[in-house]
Protein backbone atom coordinates (compact mmCIF):
# COMPACT_ATOMS: atom_id res chain seq x y z
CA UNK A 1 0.00 0.00 0.00
CA UNK A 2 1.10 3.31 -0.36
CA UNK A 3 2.19 6.12 2.09
CA UNK A 4 -0.34 8.42 3.71
CA UNK A 5 0.64 12.24 3.92
CA UNK A 6 -2.01 13.70 7.20
CA UNK A 7 -2.30 17.22 6.96
CA UNK A 8 -2.47 18.21 10.53
CA UNK A 9 -0.49 21.58 10.78
CA UNK A 10 -3.85 23.99 11.12
CA UNK A 11 -4.33 26.13 13.92
CA UNK A 12 -7.98 24.98 14.36
CA UNK A 13 -9.38 28.83 14.53
CA UNK A 14 -13.09 27.56 14.54
CA UNK A 15 -12.69 25.52 17.67
CA UNK A 16 -10.68 27.76 20.10
CA UNK A 17 -10.31 28.28 22.63
CA UNK A 18 -10.08 24.59 23.08
CA UNK A 19 -7.48 24.77 20.08
CA UNK A 20 -4.85 27.19 21.39
CA UNK A 21 -3.05 24.71 23.67
CA UNK A 22 -4.26 21.12 22.36
CA UNK A 23 -3.62 20.87 18.69
CA UNK A 24 -7.28 19.71 16.99
CA UNK A 25 -5.13 15.86 16.48
CA UNK A 26 -4.74 15.36 19.93
CA UNK A 27 -8.24 16.35 21.15
CA UNK A 28 -9.93 13.37 22.80
CA UNK A 29 -12.56 11.35 21.48
CA UNK A 30 -14.36 8.18 23.20
CA UNK A 31 -11.34 8.80 25.89
CA UNK A 32 -8.73 8.76 23.49
CA UNK A 33 -6.89 11.08 21.30
CA UNK A 34 -8.20 11.75 17.86
CA UNK A 35 -4.61 10.77 16.00
CA UNK A 36 -4.87 7.71 17.76
CA UNK A 37 -8.57 6.49 15.99
CA UNK A 38 -6.87 7.59 12.63
CA UNK A 39 -3.66 5.47 12.49
CA UNK A 40 -5.43 2.54 14.41
CA UNK A 41 -7.82 2.72 11.39
CA UNK A 42 -5.33 3.05 8.57
CA UNK A 43 -3.41 0.21 9.97
CA UNK A 44 -6.48 -1.97 9.93
CA UNK A 45 -6.59 -0.96 6.01
CA UNK A 46 -3.00 -2.26 5.77
CA UNK A 47 -0.99 0.98 5.48
CA UNK A 48 2.41 0.60 6.83
CA UNK A 49 3.74 4.45 6.14
CA UNK A 50 2.56 7.48 7.95
CA UNK A 51 4.40 10.95 7.27
CA UNK A 52 2.06 13.41 9.95
CA UNK A 53 2.78 17.30 8.26
CA UNK A 54 2.33 19.36 11.21
CA UNK A 55 3.23 22.94 12.30
CA UNK A 56 1.25 24.20 15.12
CA UNK A 57 1.91 22.28 18.44
CA UNK A 58 3.01 20.06 16.16
CA UNK A 59 5.66 18.68 18.80
CA UNK A 60 2.67 17.81 20.85
CA UNK A 61 1.63 15.50 18.39
CA UNK A 62 5.04 14.05 17.82
CA UNK A 63 5.24 13.28 21.59
CA UNK A 64 1.95 11.64 21.33
CA UNK A 65 2.42 8.97 18.78
CA UNK A 66 6.33 9.05 18.38
CA UNK A 67 7.67 6.52 15.76
CA UNK A 68 4.17 5.02 15.61
CA UNK A 69 5.76 1.37 16.77
CA UNK A 70 3.03 1.58 19.31
CA UNK A 71 0.22 1.17 16.46
CA UNK A 72 2.00 -1.21 14.39
CA UNK A 73 3.49 1.81 11.71
CA UNK A 74 6.30 3.73 10.67
CA UNK A 75 5.93 7.10 11.24
CA UNK A 76 8.02 10.31 10.01
CA UNK A 77 7.19 14.08 10.71
CA UNK A 78 7.69 17.10 8.24
CA UNK A 79 7.35 20.08 10.53
CA UNK A 80 5.97 23.36 8.26
CA UNK A 81 8.91 25.66 9.83
CA UNK A 82 8.48 29.29 10.81
CA UNK A 83 5.12 30.02 9.16
CA UNK A 84 2.29 27.64 8.23
CA UNK A 85 2.36 26.68 4.79
CA UNK A 86 -1.35 25.87 4.33
CA UNK A 87 -2.89 22.50 3.09
CA UNK A 88 -0.97 22.55 -0.37
CA UNK A 89 2.27 23.59 1.28
CA UNK A 90 2.82 21.78 3.68
CA UNK A 91 2.18 18.41 1.22
CA UNK A 92 4.75 19.94 -0.92
CA UNK A 93 6.90 19.90 1.93
CA UNK A 94 6.98 16.39 2.76
CA UNK A 95 7.28 15.25 -0.82
CA UNK A 96 10.83 13.75 -0.08
CA UNK A 97 9.28 11.57 2.70
CA UNK A 98 6.59 10.23 0.49
CA UNK A 99 7.65 9.28 -2.98
CA UNK A 100 6.08 9.43 -6.38
CA UNK A 101 2.63 8.50 -5.10
CA UNK A 102 0.94 8.72 -1.55
CA UNK A 103 -2.40 9.26 -0.32
CA UNK A 104 -3.77 12.22 1.08
CA UNK A 105 -5.81 12.96 4.13
CA UNK A 106 -7.05 15.81 6.72
CA UNK A 107 -6.24 15.13 10.27
CA UNK A 108 -9.84 16.22 11.24
CA UNK A 109 -11.28 13.29 8.79
CA UNK A 110 -12.22 10.02 10.13
CA UNK A 111 -12.70 7.96 6.87
CA UNK A 112 -13.85 4.26 7.46
CA UNK A 113 -13.42 3.31 3.55
CA UNK A 114 -11.42 0.68 1.49
CA UNK A 115 -8.39 2.58 0.91
CA UNK A 116 -7.29 -0.69 -1.75
CA UNK A 117 -10.06 0.26 -3.80
CA UNK A 118 -9.07 3.88 -3.83
CA UNK A 119 -5.32 2.87 -4.74
CA UNK A 120 -6.87 0.43 -7.55
CA UNK A 121 -9.02 2.95 -8.80
CA UNK A 122 -5.88 5.88 -8.93
CA UNK A 123 -3.89 3.20 -10.76
CA UNK A 124 -6.26 2.22 -13.62
CA UNK A 125 -7.01 5.89 -14.15
CA UNK A 126 -3.54 6.64 -14.82
CA UNK A 127 -4.55 10.21 -13.70
CA UNK A 128 -1.76 12.72 -11.70
CA UNK A 129 -4.43 12.41 -9.05
CA UNK A 130 -7.63 10.79 -7.65
CA UNK A 131 -10.15 12.20 -5.33
CA UNK A 132 -12.80 10.01 -3.44
CA UNK A 133 -16.41 11.96 -3.22
CA UNK A 134 -19.44 11.53 -1.63
CA UNK A 135 -23.17 11.77 -2.57
CA UNK A 136 -24.00 14.95 0.58
CA UNK A 137 -26.56 16.49 -1.12
CA UNK A 138 -25.49 19.67 1.31
CA UNK A 139 -26.49 17.35 4.60
CA UNK A 140 -22.77 17.39 6.38
CA UNK A 141 -20.92 20.14 4.59
CA UNK A 142 -21.20 22.52 1.76
CA UNK A 143 -21.10 20.01 -1.77
CA UNK A 144 -18.56 20.99 -3.88
CA UNK A 145 -18.01 18.25 -6.55
CA UNK A 146 -19.63 18.28 -10.02
CA UNK A 147 -19.88 14.04 -10.54
CA UNK A 148 -21.49 13.09 -14.08
CA UNK A 149 -21.54 9.77 -15.37
CA UNK A 150 -19.01 8.55 -13.07
CA UNK A 151 -16.37 11.25 -13.21
CA UNK A 152 -15.29 14.78 -11.53
CA UNK A 153 -16.51 17.63 -13.86
CA UNK A 154 -15.01 20.27 -11.98
CA UNK A 155 -14.22 20.54 -7.69
CA UNK A 156 -14.82 23.61 -6.22
CA UNK A 157 -14.34 24.63 -2.51
CA UNK A 158 -14.35 28.39 -2.94
CA UNK A 159 -17.48 28.65 -5.09
CA UNK A 160 -19.35 25.64 -5.28
CA UNK A 161 -21.93 25.81 -7.48
CA UNK A 162 -25.96 24.77 -6.85
CA UNK A 163 -25.47 21.65 -8.87
CA UNK A 164 -23.09 20.06 -7.01
CA UNK A 165 -24.52 17.27 -5.11
CA UNK A 166 -20.92 15.36 -3.94
CA UNK A 167 -18.65 16.99 -1.66
CA UNK A 168 -14.67 16.01 -1.28
CA UNK A 169 -15.01 12.91 1.19
CA UNK A 170 -11.40 13.39 2.48
CA UNK A 171 -9.05 10.57 0.80
CA UNK A 172 -7.29 11.32 -2.10
CA UNK A 173 -4.28 9.80 -4.41
CA UNK A 174 -1.83 11.75 -6.08
CA UNK A 175 1.22 11.94 -7.50
CA UNK A 176 4.27 14.36 -6.93
CA UNK A 177 4.02 16.38 -10.18
CA UNK A 178 0.59 17.47 -9.22
CA UNK A 179 2.92 19.73 -6.91
CA UNK A 180 5.93 20.14 -9.23
CA UNK A 181 4.39 23.85 -10.60
CA UNK A 182 3.69 25.08 -6.89
CA UNK A 183 6.92 27.43 -6.07
CA UNK A 184 8.78 25.66 -2.71
CA UNK A 185 7.80 27.20 0.74
CA UNK A 186 4.88 28.91 -0.53
CA UNK A 187 1.75 28.87 1.23
CA UNK A 188 -1.23 27.37 -0.66
CA UNK A 189 -4.36 25.57 -0.25
CA UNK A 190 -4.90 22.14 -1.83
CA UNK A 191 -7.85 22.95 -2.66
CA UNK A 192 -6.35 25.00 -5.23
CA UNK A 193 -4.54 22.65 -6.25
CA UNK A 194 -7.56 19.84 -6.53
CA UNK A 195 -9.44 22.65 -8.40
CA UNK A 196 -6.64 23.15 -11.24
CA UNK A 197 -6.60 19.72 -11.50
CA UNK A 198 -10.48 19.01 -12.17
CA UNK A 199 -10.98 21.92 -14.43
CA UNK A 200 -7.59 20.40 -16.45
CA UNK A 201 -9.67 16.84 -16.63
CA UNK A 202 -6.76 15.29 -14.32
CA UNK A 203 -8.59 14.39 -11.40
CA UNK A 204 -9.89 10.84 -11.34
CA UNK A 205 -12.84 10.21 -8.95
CA UNK A 206 -13.94 7.66 -6.80
CA UNK A 207 -17.63 7.11 -5.05
CA UNK A 208 -17.65 5.70 -1.40
CA UNK A 209 -20.79 4.86 -0.11
CA UNK A 210 -19.51 5.16 3.38
CA UNK A 211 -20.00 8.26 5.29
CA UNK A 212 -17.27 10.63 6.77
CA UNK A 213 -17.04 12.03 10.25
CA UNK A 214 -14.62 15.09 10.73
CA UNK A 215 -13.68 17.32 13.89
CA UNK A 216 -13.90 20.40 12.45
CA UNK A 217 -16.47 21.52 13.98
CA UNK A 218 -18.58 21.57 16.94
CA UNK A 219 -21.44 19.23 15.49
CA UNK A 220 -18.91 17.21 13.96
CA UNK A 221 -17.14 16.79 16.89
CA UNK A 222 -19.94 15.41 18.54
CA UNK A 223 -20.87 13.34 15.95
CA UNK A 224 -18.11 11.72 15.69
CA UNK A 225 -17.42 10.95 19.93
CA UNK A 226 -20.78 9.31 19.10
CA UNK A 227 -19.05 6.80 16.71
CA UNK A 228 -16.00 6.26 18.00
CA UNK A 229 -17.96 5.53 21.02
CA UNK A 230 -19.93 3.35 19.76
CA UNK A 231 -16.91 1.65 18.11
CA UNK A 232 -15.28 2.00 21.78
CA UNK A 233 -18.26 -0.51 23.03
CA UNK A 234 -18.12 -3.13 20.38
Amino acid sequence: MLPVAILAGGLALRLRPVTERVPKALLPFAGRPFIHWQLELLVRRGITQVVLCVGFLGELIRDAVGDGTDFGLEVRYSFDGERLLGTGGALKRALPLLGEHFFVLYGDSYLDCSFAAAQEAYESSRSPGLMTVFRNDNRWDRSNVLWRDGRIVEYNKRAPRADMEYVDYGLAVLSAQTLQEWRDGAAFDLADVYHELSLRGALAGLEVAERFYEIGSRQGMEETDRYLSARAGR
